[in-house]
């Protein structure tokens, strides 16, 4: 990771993070257990690159930070959601997430169905009450990301992901399971980042933005996958080896190790090559572009 890119999701991180400790409930407000979860959930050590992607979206828009805040928080809380469930019994059933006990393992399961389904209304309630953004771009930011997270998107994925074990499934279906399940947040937290400031977005800077989160969404599924084979539990904060143990398809079970490596790169090439024209506003995405398959967590 380059020193401006490490320094610009430092930043990235703390002020989302500030953000999301007023938009939380407190964890002494009734009833504290589900509050105590759902902040667990949330503001355990996190990468945050989806309220990044948020924020250098904006940025190139010409959004102001201050306003960038609640779409940055709910992307966020999403995304806490989305894990809090994938990590369930009933789903993947793991035990460590960033690099501490899943929730339900720290609460319990009933608790942790709980804290994601308030994260997920939360996080909307949240994007909705916006108050710097316009209520016509609300309603757009709002129905952006209801479509990222429901049946065509996230939630979608991991169906797709849960039907797919022990089956085998070719190039072309595991690009569509994972764009549904890890891509489309991305794609949108890019999207509401361009939305949320006062003014139309240009057409060729959206499809532009578009064309690299759809990049680096399908590489960073690309390099998690590439993680379970190589990684360790400590080093990316969740448990090692768990997909070949399920029998789940993944890139280096369909093409192998190195052939996965390639296709990562190639990813990273397509995100670059799709930023082309937009200047040194745009170098930290591009060198995100770099760090998503370099990463080693």
């Amino acid at each position: 990771m380059t020193p401006a890119l490490n320094d610009a999701l430092s930043r990235a991180r703390a002020r989302v993070e500030a953000a999301l400790e007023t938009a939380l409930p407190a964890d002494d407000q009734p009833p504290t257990r589900l509050h105590q979860a759902m902040r667990y959930a949330v503001l355990a050590p996190g990468k945050r690159l989806r309220p990044f992607l948020v924020y250098e979206a904006g940025a190139l828009c010409g959004v102001d930070a201050s306003d960038l805040d609640p779409a940055a928080c709910a992307v966020e809380m999403i995304h806490a959601y989305s894990l809090v469930h994938d990590d369930l019994p009933a789903m993947d059933d793991d035990d460590l997430r960033r690099g501490q006990p899943t929730c339900h393992r720290a609460f319990d399961e009933s608790t942790a169905i709980l804290a994601g389904d308030a994260l997920q209304t939360l996080a909307f309630e949240h994007l909705a009450g916006a108050t710097g953004v316009a209520a016509e771009r609300r309603l757009e930011m709002v129905r952006t990301l209801a479509a990222a997270v429901g049946s065509q998107g996230m939630a979608g994925g991991q169906a797709l992901d849960l039907g797919a074990v022990r089956h085998q499934l070719n190039a072309a279906q595991l690009e569509t399971m994972h764009r549904y399940k890890t891509g489309a947040l991305i794609l949108a937290s890019l999207r509401l980042g361009s939305l949320s400031g006062p003014h139309g977005v240009d057409d060729s800077v959206r499809q532009r933005l578009d064309e690299y989160g759809q990049c680096i969404g399908l590489a960073f599924q690309v390099q998690d996958d590439i993680l379970d084979v190589t990684g360790d539990s400590e080093a990316i904060g969740k448990t090692s080896g768990a997909d070949a143990r399920r029998a789940k398809p993944t890139y280096p079970g369909l093409m192998g190790l190195e052939a996965s490596q390639q296709f990562a790169r190639r990813l990273r090439d397509g995100a670059v090559d799709a930023l082309g024209g937009m200047g040194s506003g745009a170098d930290r995405l591009r060198a995100l572009a770099d760090y998503i398959i370099q990463r080693e967590r």
